[in-house]
């Protein structure tokens, strides 16, 4: 019986039923390959199953959860539970079918787990439906428009490979312990053609990077950290009066293109 919950890894249980179904409702899992991000007592666990998935992976990084969820589903060979941190499971040893995610994702890490999921190779082929929870906050960062006040770096790094299907708000009584903040639900598909050619997102996270760093001002300055005259001059409709929060993604995905092809 897990009696405490542990802070140091961002544990908040999600106990209300109603809100189960209506995040596993957002998309058939009848017959699918799902991968579950911290199933801790198993809440969205038990109804996945119930929805009778072709093979089912639980990636859970507390040893105690864990070995209780062995336990628990001990005689069901359809599901495998790992006991590890998802930020060093290797999502590129996956097999060809591709999969349905969900996750109620610890909010001290959910960012970075979302760049890792995004920086997946192919990630299109590994993945057709992502159904995350986020607090609040930080989601309105994740799925910002351009041009609004949420939008910056986040929004466009996901932009890139995910578009958002549908979202909803959870309030905090519906966990325990209950956290201080609301969460928001998430369902991403990904985007099957890729809307630039960059090789790398971490080249993408350097240049947003770069150019936020310095978001109240003009990007004139950064920009020249980035790449040299003649690079510029390929980017003709680029204003460099500009500041960072308005300059849309797909500049910035071109800004990113012509740095890898200087490096």
């Amino acid at each position: 019986m897990i009696k405490f919950q542990k802070k140091s890894l961002g544990q908040n249980f999600l106990i209300d039923k109603n809100i189960v179904k209506k995040i596993l409702n957002l998309t058939n899992l009848n017959n699918k390959n799902i991968i579950e991000i911290g199933p801790g007592k198993g809440a969205l666990t038990d109804e996945i199953i119930k929805r009778k998935p072709k093979s089912l992976l639980l990636l859970e990084k507390d040893n105690e959860l864990s070995n209780n969820l062995k336990l628990k589903f001990l005689d069901k060979k359809s599901i495998k539970i790992i006991n590890i941190d998802v930020l060093r499971f290797n999502f590129q040893n996956l097999n060809k079918q591709k999969f349905v995610l969900l996750g109620n994702l610890p909010y001290n890490i959910s960012s970075q787990i979302l760049i890792k999921l995004l920086k997946i190779p192919n990630l299109e082929s590994k993945f057709t439906d992502l159904i995350l929870m986020f607090q609040k906050e930080l989601a309105e960062k994740i799925i910002a428009k351009f041009p609004s006040k949420n939008y910056g770096r986040l929004s466009i790094i996901t932009n890139l490979k995910f578009f958002l299907k549908k979202k909803f708000l959870v309030s905090s009584n519906c966990f325990f312990p209950k956290p201080k903040v609301t969460s928001m639900v998430l369902h991403f598909k990904t985007i099957k053609k890729q809307k630039s050619n960059i090789k790398d997102l971490s080249n993408l996270e350097r240049v947003t990077n770069i150019i936020f760093s310095n978001k109240r001002k003009k990007i004139n300055k950064s920009i020249k950290k980035i790449l040299n005259k003649n690079k510029l001059k390929k980017i003709k409709d680029l204003d460099l009066n500009l500041r960072a929060e308005k300059i849309e993604p797909k500049m910035y995905y071109k800004i990113t293109e012509l740095f890898e092809e200087s490096q």
